[in-house]
């Protein structure tokens, strides 16, 4: 009996998380490949004068959708919940206020500096994300690099510890002894001839480093070295291979090994200088006059041709006039807001709200031990703890303290870790995330200081990382938000292909401004 693509992509999550679903997804052909990037929509001067749109959100795709709208002359007006821009795309820093629900509230003590921070969101720019690069081009926003993979950063699984580099080539060495054994024992014959077999035994014999007799006894140099070389008397050994069987044991084994070569996850990646909510920060420098903090949506009705939105401000109520009204809020905390959407829209809004995952992080502030003793310098380190992973600074390089993200809980491994992470008090969190960075650098996990931690799901006004839409709802409820809702238009990284990116959010709110723009243009 066959098995629907719909069905095997379900099985493949349940399995191996989103990382293991993301990249069977692409292979399928089912996520957008990258397309040339023609730029914000270009709306004539003027064209929206007279004309007031309401906008529910200043997360990336609310800054964005105000920035261009106010460029053509719209009337715009920004209403957002936190003290602050930016959505889940935000930073902590010295004294900032991190408050979850029904968790006690925190604040950062770290030193003050420009590399004291943590991105309590997303952390990283792709190249291919043009739109969110040419924004900060446009507004003067400085780059760096942010260093992905390092084959140096460790894995952990079952507590073994071993480099990420060893264990991508003991993976490829292992996988090419076996194709080899294959070859020899005529395996593949009917596929290949024997010209085309001699060139792919040389071939996998350089790639796997195999022996003359086809075996895999260890990547030499590629995989490290148990004692490093040096000068006279001491030639470099090195590391005693993994065993193939125990690779397989690692729950996020897949993942791991080939993180670098998904199209968003590949060098050069970058990161804004002094944390990821400069983004935000420069858009909302454009829109300031527009926006209004702490206006908690209470409802969101229809009146006449256009909208009526009720809010507070510091607990008094208020009420938006608008023509139009582009809805970013989350779906789950949008589902939860009284409104006018039709049936149909509001049953999309609840089916794409239940789809949204944890998400959890730890930040510690403490001495650069993990450059200053051990030499690594940026990367990732995985293990298959419910903390997932350590995410190593980028910048600050030779500072004498830093900021190193000790969890990144969102699934890598599994379904699994991420709720039972972010279902942790703080100090249960605080010592699995101190426990693993001990295992990666001995002694040093004492060092380990000012720890705080936040969950996508305990903050208000986000609650989930990101949407997960599945192949199914892509056609159906999907769909259907992707279609104004009367005087409705919706955007945020839910309303693209790119989920869980700022990119998303920006071109979803292209779109929206676009259908805002025909409409009036028609009236």
């Amino acid at each position: 009996m066959g098995i629907s693509r719909r069905a095997f992509l379900e099985r493949v999550g349940k399995a191996g998380g989103y990382g293991a679903l993301f990249v069977t997804m692409q292979g399928l052909g089912l996520l957008a490949a990258p397309r040339a990037y023609a730029g914000p929509p270009k709306l004539p001067a003027g064209s929206g004068k007279g004309v007031k749109v309401a906008i529910l959100g200043a997360g990336i795709a609310g800054l964005v959708a105000a920035y261009e709208l106010r460029k053509a002359g719209y009337e715009v007006t920004v209403l957002e919940a936190q003290d602050r821009p930016g959505g889940r795309a935000w930073s902590v820093r010295r004294g900032t206020v991190i408050r979850q629900m029904d968790r006690p509230d925190q604040v950062v003590d770290w030193e003050d500096g420009r590399h004291h921070y943590m991105n309590a969101g997303p952390a990283r720019i792709p190249q291919t994300h043009h739109a969110i690069l040419g924004y900060c081009r446009d507004l003067n926003v400085p780059l760096e690099v942010m260093v992905n993979g390092n084959r140096t950063a460790k894995l952990d699984f079952g507590g073994k510890v071993v480099t990420n580099g060893q264990a991508i080539n003991d993976t490829r060495g292992a996988f090419s002894e076996l194709l080899a054994k294959a070859i020899d024992k005529g395996a593949l014959d009917r596929e290949l001839t024997g010209v085309d077999k001699q060139r792919l035994m040389g071939y996998l014999g350089a790639y796997g480093d195999l022996d003359p007799k086809h075996v895999y006894s260890g990547a030499g140099a590629r995989s490290g070295f148990k004692n490093h070389p040096g000068g006279y008397a001491h030639p470099p050994s090195g590391v005693d291979p993994i065993r193939l069987s125990d690779l397989m044991q690692a729950q996020f084994w897949g993942i791991s090994g080939f993180f670098e070569e998904l199209i968003e996850m590949q060098a050069t990646m970058l990161q804004p200088v002094g944390g990821m909510d400069r983004i935000s920060y420069a858009l909302y420098d454009q829109v300031k006059p527009s926006v209004t903090f702490g206006a908690v949506v209470k409802e969101i009705r229809r009146a006449g041709r256009g909208a009526k939105i009720v809010y507070s401000v510091g607990g008094a109520a208020r009420t938006l006039d608008a023509d139009h009204v582009v809805v970013t809020i989350p779906l789950p905390v949008l589902a939860k807001i009284p409104s006018d959407f039709s049936p149909r829209v509001q049953q999309a809004i609840v089916a794409g709200g239940k789809t949204y995952p944890h998400g959890t992080k730890v930040g510690w502030q403490s001495r650069r031990f993990w450059e200053q003793d051990d030499y690594q310098f940026g990367g990732l380190g995985w293990t298959d703890q419910p903390s997932e992973l350590v995410w190593y600074p980028s910048g600050g390089f030779g500072e004498k303290t830093g900021v190193i993200v000790g969890a990144y809980s969102i699934g890598f491994s599994g379904i699994l870790n991420p709720p039972r992470y972010a279902g942790m008090s703080f100090e249960e969190r605080y010592a699995v995330s101190r426990a693993v960075i001990d295992k990666f650098h001995p002694g040093r996990g004492k060092e380990l200081e000012k720890p705080f931690t936040v969950s996508w799901k305990q903050t208000p006004y986000a609650e989930g990382v990101s949407v997960g839409w599945s192949e199914n709802q892509r056609s159906t409820d999907y769909a259907e938000l992707c279609k104004p809702d009367g005087p409705f238009y919706f955007a945020g990284e839910h309303m693209s292909y790119i989920n869980a990116w700022q990119e998303g959010a920006a071109l979803a709110a292209h779109e929206a401004i676009k259908l805002i723009q025909a409409r009036v243009s028609a009236a």
